[in-house]
């Protein structure tokens, strides 16, 4: 990626970003769609051995492009887009889905918690000339006012049981009345199962197993589509 291209005020966000970490642009094939997904490279540096699986609360989620958002963009790739369109991702992270979304023509608005997230996004989004992107921070237990959106998106976004409800509430603030949520998660997450329990008392939702290959060996990536019922 020659940086040269990038707006100016995005080489700026770059530079911040390099301050603090060792990044660089790397190639992400989704069906027909072509990106390049700014993201850190010393990884194993920054996670320093952490379980994902055993304590959520210290694991920066974030930093990874999961198994589970590789899946969920391949779902976006996969789906036709209708003039106009929004669609809303939660605790994007490095946004794979959303960019792949906003490649097929969703007017897409990536989300996740802290600033310097948000900077991952915009640049990658820069890189790609993907105009129609927004970015905001939501905290689920606050979430900012903004217009319903036709689809919202996310990928490994359970963590801790306390948050379940105010996620449903997000859902409900946010999706149109005939509205679709897809998530994506590992089959390991232990939350899945419980949050889908709650969620089931306002919408329906249908259930696909998906396997896939990764460096662990092979592994079960769990989408969900919830409607209102």
């Amino acid at each position: 990626m020659n940086e040269i291209h990038l707006p100016e005020k995005t080489r700026e966000v770059l530079h911040r970003i390099r301050k603090k970490y060792k990044v660089g642009f790397e190639p992400l094939r989704i069906r027909d769609v072509e990106l390049k997904i700014l993201q850190v490279q010393d990884l194993e540096q920054l996670l320093a051995g952490k379980d994902p699986f055993a304590d959520v609360s210290i694991f920066p989620f974030w930093v990874k492009l999961w198994e589970a958002s590789l899946m969920l963009a391949d779902i976006m790739a996969s789906m036709p887009c209708e003039p106009g369109q929004t669609l809303l991702e939660l605790g994007a992270g490095l946004a794979a889905p959303g960019l792949v979304a906003a490649a097929r023509g969703y007017k897409v608005t990536l989300s996740d918690y802290e600033p310097h997230i948000l900077d991952f996004q915009r640049v990658s989004a820069a890189a790609n000339g993907l105009h129609e992107v927004d970015f905001r921070i939501i905290d689920w237990k606050k979430p900012p006012v903004m217009p319903r959106f036709n689809t919202i998106i996310g990928a490994e976004i359970l963590f801790r049981d306390e948050f379940f409800q105010p996620l449903l509430d997000v859902f409900n603030q946010y999706l149109a009345p005939d509205g679709t949520i897809y998530i994506a998660h590992d089959a390991r997450r232990k939350s899945l199962p419980k949050f889908l329990d709650l969620a089931q008392k306002e919408y329906q939702v249908a259930v696909s197993a998906r396997k896939m290959k990764s460096e662990e060996g092979e592994l079960t990536i769990i989408i969900n589509r919830l409607k209102r019922k």
